[in-house]
């Protein structure tokens, strides 16, 4: 049997698409997926009816607004989405850039669903869920290697939740101290993640943006300016979303502390670090680690996610509680904490990512984890040399080598052509593709940022490259193509301004109902 080769770079791709309604339009009066059978008369002697005992003040006055649709119907509906979608499952994602798309091993999938972990409750007796509270203590010494750190909870259910901990910590040690009210700035870096300034924003505090050198690294001397008794704290990310790292960063942990102040590490993603540097080496009282990224926890759609919170011995009283602690037979929640900023989320964290989270470092090991982070700067550092020769592309700042990711730029292709990042975007989607472009406001001209993790092959890398490279060439050569983009995927041209105005989003269908009912009013 003759072998077909393909001789084309850009993978054909046309994705299915479904003019399908919101399912509260598939509503049919009546129509029911599954018939609940009535109480039989034995039950109901013993138990009761299942309703009476429900206390007044928690019964509806009115059913619910749910559609009423048959059970094909609504699995016609949802696979149908479901063919609408890109994923790590699905396509080469690595342009989802400070997101970290990378494989998520489907025999944890198993794990995390095995009854023993699915039928778990909060509120069961420690002495039931031994294995768990073990699990999490193994994670926490793990974590405690990697890091450096002496003490993590994984209670926060996010990176953003997680700074917004780390936030409460910085105020709540300088209140123990007297200074809560003098300590009132916090100094964090233009390429960090907009959720440093944020929440400690939310906190209350003030917000000292430093911007980067000629090189594109924060600024020392500024740094030093602006430091003072007022500072409570300092956060970053090393390397930042650009993929540069800081090599003096412990330079700027000692200019903190010599004013009194925290320093904490947006660690969310590590894939460059794992093995080879530390949070606590480089003078950092605190950080975390999003699961969901540098441990290959499935982001799920943002939900189920954890922020590994981590901290020094003196920050250990104010973590978020209770945590998992081992007296030698038993495991337990240690929940003496005496300065704790209380809990950031319900009960104890996500346990199925930290069951994931635990069976991804056992199965790879110390090597093997330092050998996540030594591919993955490879594999960026390809992405780097190659993407760089396509025409229309740069990285701005300082030449050379990269971490695991890298914001790149299209500014001189917009300029030549009038193709922008949104378009180029547009039209990734048409082989497969996508790419994220950057955090607003761009910092960047007409930004891409890109991070291809450890998972990719050098054959998935290239595939990227050339579906880049055939862009820039339509972009020179038939720029309508890409402009009109897209042509074989679902991804719709919006109107992005109504992203500004409130009055036009409807998150939920009621919300929705009442709106353009409100409109229909008006008219």
């Amino acid at each position: 049997m003759k072998r077909i080769v393909r001789d084309h770079k850009v993978r054909k791709f046309h994705q299915a698409k479904w003019d399908e309604p919101v399912i509260f339009e598939l509503h049919q009066p009546g129509e029911r997926g599954v018939e609940v059978p009535e109480v039989e008369e034995e039950i109901e002697a013993v138990v009761g009816d299942g309703l009476s005992k429900i206390p007044a003040g928690m019964e509806r006055k009115q059913l619910p607004n749910l559609p009423e649709i048959g059970q094909m119907r609504v699995l016609r509906h949802y696979l149908r989405i479901s063919q609408e979608t890109l994923g790590a499952d699905l396509n080469v994602e690595m342009g989802q850039g400070t997101c970290t798309m990378k494989y998520s091993p489907k025999v944890n999938e198993k794990f995390a669903r095995s009854p023993k972990m699915a039928e778990l409750h909060p509120l069961q007796d420690e002495s039931t869920t031994q294995g768990m509270l073990e699990m999490t203590y193994r994670l926490d010494l793990a974590m405690r290697e990697i890091s450096g750190m002496d003490s993590f909870s994984f209670q926060p259910g996010s990176g953003t939740q997680a700074l917004f901990a780390m936030a409460s910590i910085v105020r709540a040690y300088h209140e123990s101290r007297g200074e809560g009210q003098q300590r009132d700035e916090i100094i964090t870096t233009i390429f960090s993640h907009p959720s440093q300034a944020a929440t400690a924003a939310v906190k209350g505090f003030k917000i000292i943006t430093l911007y980067p050198d000629k090189d594109g690294y924060p600024d020392l001397d500024e740094l030093k300016q602006v430091v003072s008794e007022r500072t409570a704290g300092f956060v970053v990310a090393n390397p930042e979303d650009t993929g540069i790292y800081n090599p003096r960063i412990k330079e700027f942990t000692q200019v903190v502390h010599e004013a009194g102040g925290i320093c904490y590490y947006d660690q969310a993603n590590a894939n460059g670090l794992l093995g080879i540097t530390r949070a606590r080496d480089a003078g950092f009282d605190m950080c975390f680690f999003n699961l969901h990224k540098t441990f290959s926890i499935p982001h799920a759609c943002g939900g189920p996610a954890t922020g590994a919170l981590g901290v020094s011995k003196e920050l250990e009283p104010f973590l978020p509680g209770p945590i998992v602690d081992f007296d030698g037979e038993r495991y337990h929640f240690k929940r003496d904490l005496a300065h704790s900023i209380g809990k950031v989320r319900s009960f104890y964290g996500v346990p199925p990512a930290v069951l994931r989270a635990y069976a991804w470092i056992r199965s790879l090991g110390a090597a093997g984890l330092e050998e996540v982070a030594k591919v993955a700067v490879l594999n960026n550092n390809y992405l780097y040399h190659k993407i760089t020769q396509i025409r229309g592309a740069s990285a701005p700042y300082i030449k050379g080598r990269r971490l695991e990711q890298v914001r790149y730029s299209w500014e001189q292709l917009t300029k030549e052509t009038g193709i922008t990042t949104e378009d180029v975007q547009r039209r990734m989607c048409d082989f497969g593709l996508h790419y994220w472009t950057s955090h607003h406001p761009y910092v960047v001209p007409q930004p891409f940022t890109l991070e291809p993790t450890e998972s990719y092959s050098k054959a998935e890398l290239d595939e990227y490259i050339n579906a880049l490279a055939q862009i820039s060439k339509e972009a020179y050569e038939q720029p309508e193509i890409v402009k009109t983009a897209p042509h074989a995927s679902v991804v719709h041209r919006i109107e992005e301004s109504v992203l500004d105005d409130p009055k036009q989003w409807a998150i939920t269908w009621r919300s929705y109902l009442k709106k353009a009912e409100k409109e229909y009013s008006h008219k």
